[in-house]
Parts: structure tokens; sequence; C-alpha cells
């Protein structure tokens, strides 16, 4: 099965794809982010998110999409414009017939590490030895999509 995950946001989403056989290691397909110019309009900002993720399903074809939860941030505004993108998103995979699997923050530092409460070293760690590379995924939303990809092939096999 080949997983894109996603950490949504509007200035920075990042994805990655893995595939996942049974016996074998994990394989990272592609892994990234999106980024759009921080004083842009929300509606430019959402297309742009739109038809960058639209390319990339499009090239790497994964069978779900694995999406963080939004955690409710002490700042509105911010959880406002990021529930946007992350409402983008799962446009793209619905549209694209994709399955899509949603996994809170905690749930996804504690599959991975067994601590709810990891930070993003633990994390990108993590993702570097599931994933067998050699260096640590960056940025930390590129390493936090991977995860939540990560996250869905194990929850999924439990």
């Amino acid at each position: 099965m080949r997983v894109i995950g996603i950490d949504p946001g509007t200035g920075i989403l990042g994805f990655g794809v893995v595939d996942f056989v049974a016996g074998k290691k994990p394989l990272m397909v592609d892994a990234g982010v999106v980024t759009t110019p921080a004083h842009t309009p929300l509606d430019q900002r959402l297309l742009d998110i739109y038809e960058s993720l639209t390319e990339v399903v499009k090239a790497t074809k994964p069978d779900a999409m694995s999406i963080e939860k939004l955690f409710f941030a002490q700042n509105i505004t911010t959880a406002i414009s990021v529930s946007h993108a992350r409402g983008v998103a799962m446009l793209v995979g619905a549209q694209n017939g994709l399955q899509i699997f949603e996994y809170t923050p905690l749930q996804i530092k504690q599959t991975l590490t067994g601590y709810g409460r990891a930070d993003k070293k633990q994390i990108q760690e993590m993702v570097r030895i599931h994933l067998n590379l050699k260096t640590t995924p960056k940025p930390d939303d590129c390493a936090d999509a991977l995860a939540a990809a990560i996250t869905h092939d194990l929850m999924t096999r439990l």
C-alpha cells in the first residue's frame, strides 16, 4: 500500500509518500513541502496548495491519505488558517479517490516513539529509523508528514 502523509499548514504544508509492503522495510517514495508566500491572500495560498498537492498525488499515485488532525492551539487565527489547508488537502485526496485517515498529533507521537509528548527531534529520528534513511528528514513539516504515513501503517497492522 502507498500512503501519502500530510502535515497541514498554509505557509508550509508537509507531505511524504511511503510504500508499505508486508515483510519489507517501508520505502520513502517522495517527500517535501509546499510553501506559500506569507503576505499572499489566503485564497491564492489555498489554490497554490491545491495545485501543488494535486501534482504530487498524480505523480506518486498513493492508495490512501493519512492526515494530522487539527490540534487546537492558543492562536485561533492560526488554527483557522491551518484548517483551511487541511480541508484543501482532504479535497485533493477525495477527488483522487484516496481513503482518508486522520490521526491526532498525540496518536502520531505515541505510535512512533511510545511517548505522546515526544519532541520534533525524536519524531525525526524515529522517521529516519523506520524508513532506513541516512539523515533525518527536514524540515520538520516533511518529517511530520512522513510520521503520519508511518502511523497509518502501524495503526492498521494492529
